[in-house]
């Protein structure tokens, strides 16, 4: 999918249905509630985008193309599913709050860096704890709702060491260890990788919490979906 939008014709090519529903509604994978098969069967489809199309325009035609082509109909609602709470921690938070001088990323104020190797992987930068709790959410350990109370945007410097069950190694990191096979750091050049899990890494570096709770979560229903779509 990685030129559809720039190209403006290429849509689907080789895709399997979820990634494009996740940009189509804007959801998470973990929000889609359907068969089986949209994680597995892959489709190439082609359409072109109308001249002077937006990007903000692409999930509505997204949503268009899969109707058309694929007879879905689908409605999101809340239904109470497990999730971590990011609160915070009863010593309270360990943040500074950004301002204007903020240096935090040297030149770039505000920009964000995402560390991912053999044994970290981590977020730096200047976010609201609603894009923490988004970002925290994608690593695979559950959806991570925002419940700090915390308005402002903080420099946030958070690295940990990831635990594989759920964290998989990524495709680079794959590649230098199959290379390296005795570097356990990623090499000796490197800082050395943290030891705290993601949790516990929240709590000492934030003053944080993740606590497990049960809360109501919106998702996408598939309620109807062809399994074989309609021509180009």
């Amino acid at each position: 999918m990685e030129d559809r939008i720039a190209s403006r014709r290429r849509v689907l090519k080789g895709d399997p249905l979820k990634p494009i529903l996740m940009e189509a509604f804007k959801v998470r994978m973990d929000q889609i509630v359907g068969p089986s098969w949209l994680d597995e069967d892959c489709f190439e489809i082609f359409a072109k985008m109308p001249e002077g199309a937006t990007s903000d325009q692409v999930p509505a035609m997204l949503q268009a193309l899969l109707a058309e082509r694929f007879k879905l109909a689908a409605h999101k609602e809340d239904r109470p599913s497990p999730v971590y709470a990011l609160v915070v921690d009863k010593n309270g938070p360990k943040l500074k709050e950004s301002d204007s001088s903020s240096n935090f990323l040297g030149a770039h104020a505000g920009q964000t860096m995402f560390r991912a190797g053999l044994g970290t992987t981590g977020i730096k930068g200047s976010m609201t704890m609603a894009s923490l709790a988004r970002y925290l959410s994608g690593r695979g350990y559950g959806p991570v709702q925002d419940f700090t109370g915390l308005k402002g945007t903080y420099d946030i410097d958070l690295s940990w060491a990831p635990d594989r069950a759920f964290e998989p190694m990524g495709g680079y990191a794959r590649a230098y260890a199959d290379a390296h096979p005795s570097s356990a750091d990623g090499g000796a050049d490197l800082p050395a990788a943290p030891t705290a899990d993601l949790f516990t890494a929240i709590r000492e570096s934030l003053g944080l919490r993740l606590e497990p709770r049960k809360e109501p979560v919106e998702v996408l229903v598939i309620d109807h979906i062809e399994r074989i779509p309609t021509a180009n």
